[in-house]
């Protein structure tokens, strides 16, 4: 029975525009990134004081303080590559705009180009992305300091040093923690695993357990695809079975549930919520092992347990129907037991000490470059936004120099960091960046009343809002900006200007800098809704993919290219959710189009968990011979998956050729053997893809007539 789940009412556009500039997000506090960053940028500047070069020091610090924005708890490979590019980058841009800024056409053509690069780095990663900015960002700043060549190279070196700097401090504990990161990852997906098998099933409009934890993990351990160490090893051993584990109290949950449904007196129902207890307790003593680099001690009890709850559905008595299901969660609890103990026999970390060997980085290069010739034309968001970040770059730094600004590169600075590709983060980033810098010139004001005059107190003043901009300021943009603009203040201070010449310009060329990129994005917006019928249409590609691996491995052994399908149908559904999210905030959507697109999400959901729940009944543990009616349900599903993606790139498709799912379920349940026990999960996985897709075209042709009226 399909049943119909009302969404939860949703705010508006503006209400929810309006949260977003509140939110304060705990998760992103870090006391331990911020205090390592705050050693980077305060350790230059102490050897300068010390050595009587400031200047020289302030330098060093710069790079330190650009570079440290692309620390993080991410595994130490990734980091080490992140960082130490943006080290090279950052020397690069400061020595580019050092020995242009004395030429202003070149200057400003320089920064226009640089930021067309950098707008176009949002199409590879938000990783990407941030390093566009960050290099932008350092070049504007120079741009308006011109050197000499030596003095240019000589700084740009400087700023290369103090990023290496920050990537030393952290990278400092690798041989020590080398795969603290990835155990983390790990750990906190199988203590998720743990929450979600104790919570019961949830509504199948939600997304399937675990799903950020299991991408978290992923993200994780790609560092480790080509470490061939033992360890490394290991690691990508332990997450492929969360993942299986995952499927299978999918599909278990799922079971359960029919049962409850459909047995009036289900005397088994309390054998299989005792066996999802007992997962929980097992996976969460595997989860706090990985955290503690400990053996799971609790864990061979709970496997002894859930072999016997096991055995005790395998001697029950019941109807043919329910003997049916009960098979299948038979099935599930034997398969959950291998997963665990093989989970449990690896978890501990071993002493190895073999270096991990990266070398991937051409065939990255290769793809980045693809990525971005696919993204030079006006339908890409990330070409419009390289365009308009270019041209309002060019505006506003040939304003400040034009009219002889103090400081003129807070204009083109502001810009770079308040332009965004979609509406509610540029509107809410300038409204934050106007309110935080306001209150943090009035902050640092006041303190220069306080603080003695000296070049110690300014440090003591620099190292506690560096820390308040790492620890604290990634939680939220109008602390960040608040606590950035007293920084800058204080680091501009030790050049010897007068603090409150510093004020006074980067309160006006703030203003300006805002007022433009947001001018820029009002002239020629790219709105999220036009985007999020490419994303649902990415969606449907991968679930398509998704379901012909899943199919290819119906009684054969599992082709590798089953996970890397799943794992890239979890990501297309996440863009999804997170366009949709970015696309509700906008002003001027109509809350039928919303109602649809969260239509949409709920479908996708269901077909998600369908799609995983199908994978784990069809085990390669146990093969069986798929049915004729299986393959041709199978093609009619992926060709309707591919027709509604069609749709929704705007080729014409006619409604009525999409394939009938319902016909070619009917006849797969009343093909020969459908009432074994074997085909009895697929059956009714397949009635749910059947109910979930018919929804989800229905939805998906409404999306796509308003689209195109």
């Amino acid at each position: 029975m399909l049943v119909l789940v009302n969404p939860a009412p949703r705010p508006s556009a503006w209400k929810f525009f309006w949260q977003s500039l509140i939110r304060f997000q705990r998760d992103k506090v870090n006391p331990w990134i911020a205090l390592r960053n705050t050693i980077g940028v305060t350790l230059p500047l102490i050897i300068g004081a010390a050595s009587g070069s400031v200047t020289s020091g302030l330098i060093v610090a710069t790079g330190a303080l650009n570079v440290a924005f692309r620390d993080s708890d991410s595994p130490y490979p990734q980091r080490a590559r992140h960082m130490l590019a943006s080290s090279v980058i950052a020397g690069v841009a400061v020595f580019s705009g050092a020995i242009t800024g004395s030429n202003p056409i070149l200057a400003v053509a320089v920064a226009a180009i640089w930021a067309f690069g950098a707008g176009m780095l949002v199409a590879i990663s938000q990783s990407a992305a941030d390093l566009g900015l960050m290099s932008l960002v350092m070049l504007v700043v120079y741009g308006a300091n011109p050197m000499q060549p030596h003095n240019a190279a000589l700084a740009g070196l400087g700023a290369f040093v103090g990023g290496l700097l920050q990537t030393v401090l952290s990278l400092l504990l690798w041989p020590l923690r080398r795969y603290a990161p990835e155990r983390r990852a790990l750990g906190d997906l199988y203590l998720e695993l743990s929450r979600s098998a104790a919570a019961r099933p949830e509504n199948a409009a939600q997304s399937p357990p675990a799903t950020a934890q299991s991408l978290e993990a992923q993200t994780s351990l790609a560092a480790l695809d080509r470490d061939r160490s033992a360890e490394g090893e290991q690691y990508r051993f332990v997450l492929s079975q969360a993942e299986r584990i995952r499927l299978s109290l999918i599909a278990l949950g799922r079971i359960r549930a029919r049962l409850e449904r459909e047995n009036p007196l289900p005397a088994e129902l309390p054998i299989v919520d005792h066996s999802l207890e007992v997962c929980s307790h097992a996976l969460a003593s595997i989860g706090n092992s990985i955290h503690a680099g400990e053996p799971a001690t609790a864990s061979s009890a709970d496997l002894v347990e859930l072999e016997n709850l096991a055995e005790r559905l395998r001697q029950a008595s019941a109807s043919p129907a329910v003997a049916a299901m009960i098979a299948d969660a038979r099935f599930q609890i034997d398969a959950i037991v291998g997963q665990l103990r093989s989970a449990v026999d690896v978890a501990a970390p071993l002493d190895s000490q073999d270096a991990p060997v990266n070398a991937g980085w051409r065939f990255r290069a290769a793809g980045a470059l693809v990525t971005l010739r696919a993204n030079l034309n006006l339908e890409s968001a990330a070409f419009r936004h390289a365009i308009r970040l270019s041209i309002s770059i060019a505006i506003g730094d040939a304003l400040g120099r034009a009219l002889g600004f103090v400081r003129p590169y807070w204009i083109p600075m502001t810009i770079a960091i308040v332009l965004k590709p979609d509406f509610s983060a540029t509107f809410s980033r300038g409204i934050l960046r106007l309110a935080g810098t306001y209150l943090g010139l009035l902050f640092a004001t006041g303190l220069f009343h306080e603080l003695p005059p000296s070049i110690a107190a300014y440090i003591i003043a620099i190292g506690a809002f560096m820390f308040i901009v790492r620890c604290i300021g990634p939680a939220n943009y109008g602390i960040l900006t608040a606590a950035v603009s007293a920084l800058v203040v204080f680091l501009v201070s030790l050049t010897g200007i007068s603090p409150r010449e510093v004020i006074a310009a980067r309160a006006l060329n703030t203003a300006i800098g805002g007022a433009i990129a947001l001018a820029g994005y009002w002239f020629w917006p790219t709105w999220e809704r036009g985007q999020v019928s490419e994303a649902i249409a990415r969606m449907l590609d991968a679930f398509r993919d998704y379901l012909h691996a899943v199919r290819e491995s119906y009684g054969k052994s599992a082709p590798s290219s089953l996970d890397r399908a799943r794992i890239a149908g979890r990501r297309a559904r996440t863009n999804l959710e997170a366009s949709i999210e970015r696309a509700s905030s906008e002003p001027g959507i109509s809350s039928g189009a919303l109602a649809l697109l969260t239509g949409i999400l709920a479908s996708s959901r269901r077909l998600a968990q369908a799609l995983m729940s199908l994978e784990a009944a069809i085990d390669s543990s146990r093969p069986v011979q798929p049915r004729p009616a299986f393959a041709r349900f199978a093609t009619d599903a992926e060709r309707m998956l591919h027709q509604l993606a069609v749709l929704l790139r705007g080729s014409p498709v006619d409604p009525a050729s999409l394939p009938d799912l319902r016909e070619d379920h009917h006849a797969l349940i009343h093909s020969a053997d459908s009432g074994a026990e074997v085909y009895a999960l697929v059956n009714v996985e397949t009635d749910r893809i059947t109910n979930s897709m018919n929804t989800l075209s229905a939805d998906v042709v409404k999306w796509a007539a308003t689209q195109n009226s």
